[in-house]
Parts: C-alpha cells; sequence; structure tokens
C-alpha cells in the first residue's frame, strides 16, 4: 500500500487497545459498505426499470442524509440517551442499517420504498461516520502532539481496506448471486458497528459538567471559572457552537472559498447516464465494472500518495487551475468510448475503460485533496472539528446539485436506457462546465511559501482580525470537564 513512511511508523509506534480496535472495525465497515453501489446501480436500472435521468435524481435524493452531517455531532453532544452520548447513537444507526438493508433484500420492489431505504442506509452510515468521527477527536486531545495525526492515518487506512475487499466482492457477488443478495450481505456489515459500540469508552453525562467562563475577567489568565447547573449545559452548548459558526461565516475569508468549493463542486455530472451506455451498450457485465472499482480503489491510493509527495506544498489557486484543466481535458476522453473511436485506434473498450478510468481516478483525488487541506485551513482553531463537517456538508450538497442537474440535462438531451445519441454532447457539457469556476479562483485565499496572505485581490483573514476573532471565542467557550461519581 503506497502510505507515506511516517504514517507507518508512527502507527507501529501505538499502543493498541480495545476501542481503538472498534473504531477501526467502524471505519472499515464504512469503507465496506460501497459493496453496495453496484448493486443499486443494477438493481434500479434493471429490476425497477428506470431511466438515467430518473436514477440520477434519485442516487441524489440519497445523498441529503450527508449534507446534514454536522447535526449528528450537535444532537449526540447535546441529547445524550441515558446518560451516553456516543454508543446508543451506534447502536441506532446500526439498527437503521440493518433494517434498511435488509428491507432492500427481501421486500423492496417499488422506486418509492427503494429510494425511502438507501436514504435510511445513507442515514445510518453518516450518522455512524460522525459519531466515529467524534470519537477521533476526543482521543486526539489525549494524545502527544506527535501521535494525534497517526490516529487520522490509522482510521483513513481502515476505511481504505474496506473500501479495497469490497471493490471486486461488489461485482462478483453480484454477477453470481444478483442484488437482493448483495443487498443482504451488506445488511451484516451494519451488525458489526453495533457490536463495536459496546467496546467504545463513552463516560456518562452524570461524570461530566461544563465550566462557564468568567466574562468579568479582563483577560483569559484571570478568569475564575464557574460550574454550571446540570439544566444549563445544554442550552451554553447550543449556543457556543452556534456562535462560533456565526462568527465564522460572517467572515468573507471563510464565506466565500466555501461559496468556491460549491461552484466547484456542483457542475453537472454525466456518470449514471455513463453508466447505461457501458452496460446497455458496451455490454459490461457486473464482474468487470467490479473489477473497476478494485483498481480504481489502488488507483485511488496512488493519488493520495502522489499529492503528499509532490503536489502538498503547491498553493492553492495554482493547484485548483491545473488540477480542474487537467481533469476536464481527461475527462474529455471518454468521448472516444462513446463515439467507438478506440476501436479505429485498435483499442478494446474494455482495456480502454479500464485504463480511462484509473488515469480519471489518479488525476480526481489528485484534484479533490486540495479541498481537504483548504478546508481544514479555513478552520479558525477552536471551532476546527464542528466548521471542518460543516464545510464537508457544503460539498456533499454540492455534489447532490450535481446530480440534479445531471439528471435535468439527460432528459433534456434525450439520453435513455437505450438511447445514446446525444451522450456524447451531454459528457462535453458536463466536463466544459467544470471550468466554469475558474474565473472566481480569486475567492481562494493566496498562498505564498506554504502561508495565508492578504493582497488586494484575496480575502485572507488578516492577522489582527484573525487573532480577535480568537480570542472572542475561546473566552466564550465552555469547558468540559470529567469528574468522578459521587
Amino acid at each position: 500500500m503506497l502510505i507515506q513512511s511516517d504514517w507507518l511508523k508512527s502507527l507501529r509506534g501505538r499502543s493498541f487497545d480495545l476501542e481503538l480496535g472498534a473504531i477501526a472495525i467502524i471505519y472499515f465497515v464504512q469503507g465496506a459498505m460501497a459493496i453496495s453501489q453496484l448493486a443499486v446501480s443494477f438493481f434500479l436500472k434493471d429490476d425497477l426499470g428506470l431511466s438515467p435521468a430518473e436514477v440520477a435524481s434519485m442516487v441524489g435524493i440519497t445523498m441529503i442524509p450527508w449534507t446534514i452531517k454536522p447535526l449528528y455531532g450537535l444532537i449526540s453532544d447535546g441529547f445524550p440517551i441515558f446518560g451516553y452520548r456516543r454508543r446508543p447513537y451506534l447502536l441506532i444507526s446500526s439498527v437503521l442499517g440493518i433494517f434498511s438493508w435488509s428491507s432492500m433484500g427481501l421486500w423492496v420492489t417499488t422506486p418509492f420504498w427503494a429510494i425511502a431505504m438507501i436514504a435510511f442506509g445513507s442515514l445510518s452510515l453518516a450518522c455512524s461516520d460522525a459519531i466515529t468521527d467524534a470519537l477521533i477527536v476526543q482521543r486526539a486531545r489525549l494524545e502527544p502532539e506527535g501521535d494525534a495525526g497517526s490516529l487520522q492515518s490509522f482510521s483513513w487506512i481502515a476505511s481504505s481496506i474496506g473500501a479495497i475487499m469490497s471493490a471486486y466482492l461488489s461485482g462478483y457477488l453480484l454477477e453470481h448471486f444478483g442484488a437482493k443478495f448483495v443487498f443482504e450481505i451488506t445488511a451484516i456489515l451494519p451488525l458489526l458497528v453495533g457490536i463495536s459500540a459496546f467496546a467504545i469508552a463513552d463516560p456518562p453525562m452524570s461524570t461530566v459538567y461544563i465550566v462557564a467562563p468568567d466574562k468579568s475577567a479582563t483577560n483569559l489568565e484571570s478568569a475564575t471559572p464557574a460550574t454550571l447547573s446540570r439544566n444549563s449545559q445544554l442550552w451554553m452548548s447550543l449556543k457556543f457552537n452556534f456562535g462560533q459558526l456565526r462568527q465564522a461565516f460572517t467572515n468573507k475569508a471563510i464565506w466565500l472559498p466555501t461559496l468556491f468549493l460549491f461552484i466547484w463542486q456542483a457542475t453537472p455530472s454525466s456518470d449514471t447516464a455513463f453508466f447505461y451506455f457501458t452496460t446497455n451498450e458496451l455490454k459490461f457485465n457486473p464482474e468487470f465494472l467490479g473489477t473497476i472499482k478494485f483498481f480504481a480503489s489502488w488507483a485511488g491510493l496512488l493519488g493520495v500518495w502522489l499529492f503528499q509527495r509532490f503536489f502538498k506544498a503547491v498553493p492553492t489557486r495554482k493547484i485548483f487551475f491545473w488540477t480542474t484543466i487537467i481533469s476536464t481535458v481527461l475527462g474529455l476522453t471518454s468521448l472516444l468510448l462513446v463515439t467507438h473511436t478506440n476501436r479505429a485506434l485498435g483499442i478494446d473498450d474494455r482495456w480502454f475503460s479500464l485504463g480511462d478510468s484509473l488515469i480519471l481516478t489518479v488525476a480526481g483525488r489528485i484534484a479533490f485533496m486540495p479541498v481537504l487541506v483548504l478546508a481544514a485551513r479555513l478552520c479558525p482553531e477552536g471551532i476546527e472539528a464542528t466548521l471542518f463537517a460543516l464545510l464537508m456538508s457544503v460539498i456533499n450538497i454540492s455534489a447532490l446539485c450535481s446530480f440534479q442537474l445531471g439528471a435535468v440535462l439527460t432528459h433534456f438531451l434525450g439520453v435513455t436506457e437505450s438511447n445514446f445519441d446525444n451522450l456524447w454532447l451531454l459528457i462535453t457539457i458536463a466536463n466544459i462546465s467544470s471550468l466554469l469556476p475558474l474565473p472566481f479562483l480569486k475567492w481562494l485565499p493566496d498562498e505564498k511559501n506554504g502561508k495565508f496572505h492578504q493582497s488586494n485581490q484575496t480575502t485572507a483573514l488578516p492577522d489582527s482580525q484573525s487573532l480577535d476573532i480568537k480570542n472572542e471565542l475561546v473566552s466564550e467557550q465552555p469547558e468540559v470537564v470529567l469528574q468522578e461519581n459521587p
């Protein structure tokens, strides 16, 4: 596996414990849940007989639970169940996932219930992801400063292993046993989350109290904290979180780059229509598509490694510009397959599709990595986790818009399960439209020597303003403290 050596060294030096193993299983399940993706596509296409436009729209709808991901963290923090904030929500998400995918495998036969159950399955995965991210944050606070990053690497590796293992199986099982069987296999995975929940350290709220800041103090050093009553804890926590977000998003140095990321991701997608073309026109079977997904998973890891090795220090504006240009050009290579030009060049459809998918995956991962870096850098100190989750939700909303716009274009151009005459035009529009965000590159922070700087063309936050906001946030922040049971 192409992972940076310092990641591996930090992970080898870690002391393994039961909770860390449970977290690894949960992240593994999140990656392995991709086993259902091909089955969902074929089920909607073949079993329910939906058109490309309808499937694209439905896939977009199932992404809605991911657009409100920060809400799950707020609910978990503010509304404990029987005094616990993590374990019950993992159990609920586990039960919901088992129910939704079991339903898909046993009795769902209509588009309405299919979209409902797939959305519930998506909700289950998004909720467990948010809760597990919170557990990682909690553990990171107790780690030595040099080891905190290894937790993120550990969770990412566990998820990647799950995705790679499920990639080929998703096609093989679908080819030999059918979509319903794959859904039943998928229903087993959330059960692992429920079992792992019992290994999670989740102190009851009876051992937690919140220390309120002393607003009368002139500085933080002279502040005298006061313990809040139990009834005030929920209100104080919610007030603080919403106050932080309000202050962050009133600063255009944050909301302008966020708007750029939304535009960058919201351009229309042709993926669903292209899937219909590969299966109905080119006759690619599920097992071959699973093979493509398997190698694409490894190509994604290669893209991450290339970014970390060669492009991490490239200024944000520059890498967004060039990755957008290159990704657009590479995306247009699909036209060679759609117009069968590859056959004239003596390249078999399957070999061309496999090579094209690998190249596009590597380029796509390199192009998306700066999004994560930028999102992390935009988060002011003190609200990193909450604001990062909100930024990821904005990106998920833009992906939803991308699918819906793609569905509209697919319908408008008359691309159906058997008519692909205008597919070349759909692919061209989808790829060329990805250049639309380039005029707004100035909305991104201007980086020099790896740091954000303010200039006449940028909206970067001035150092003095950043310091004022930071001090204001810290002075208002309630401190959560563990205490022994009386």
